[in-house]
């Protein structure tokens, strides 16, 4: 091999090396940056989520309309009305009914008493304005109020919430936290043998 050849091969050999170390260095360097960031939810993504998985349909009070009951927007996931006192649930007849509720869409009763959908806004009394991220998708994964308190009751669909990514959940949260806050206090659940008096 002449002088010129080794000259090639070495400075070939090189650039071989210093490629690979450029691309190892460029490969870490992404790797932790991405690390390093963290998560910024998106309220836009969770306005969809809430639009498409149905959370009005409960969380939201129905009122009349011209057409039939259709959801009252401006008590916009507000919960079940604290001005609205219901009576005991009827008695349901022996056979396939298992549940109940309300006009309003925001009371149920059934085999496990009577719940009240909760009110989503970040009012700090009386919805999740003390709620931190991490409480919202320990909820939502476990059934738990603020992921380690009462179960969470029927009808609510924790569960399918809970199959969504955290990035999906955070969204959501976040979205629930860019409302404005509205005061009210929706009712405890009421246990089945209170239910029944």
């Amino acid at each position: 091999m002449n002088t010129n050849g080794r000259i090639q091969t070495i400075l070939g050999g090189s650039f071989l090396t210093l490629a690979a170390a450029l691309t190892a260095a460029a490969t870490s360097v992404t790797a932790a940056s991405t690390q390093g960031q963290a998560y910024k939810p998106s309220v836009e993504h969770g306005a969809y989520l809430v639009k498409t998985m149905g959370c009005n349909d409960c969380h939201t009070p129905l009122k009349m309309g011209p057409k039939g009951p259709e959801p009252d927007m401006t008590r916009a996931l507000t919960g079940h009305p604290a001005d609205l006192k219901m009576p005991a649930p009827p008695a349901l007849p022996p056979g396939p009914w298992q549940w109940l509720g309300a006009a309003t869409n925001t009371a149920f009763a059934g085999p496990w008493g009577v719940s009240f959908t909760a009110n989503l806004t970040p009012d700090k009394e009386t919805g999740l304005g003390d709620w931190t991220e991490d409480m919202f998708i320990k909820t939502m994964r476990t059934g738990l109020h603020q992921g380690k308190g009462r179960q969470i009751l029927p009808p609510m669909p924790y569960f399918v919430v809970g199959a969504l990514t955290d990035p999906d959940i955070k969204d959501l949260f976040a979205y629930l936290q860019s409302l404005a806050p509205v005061h009210n206090r929706v009712p405890e659940p009421v246990e089945p043998t209170e239910a029944k008096q």
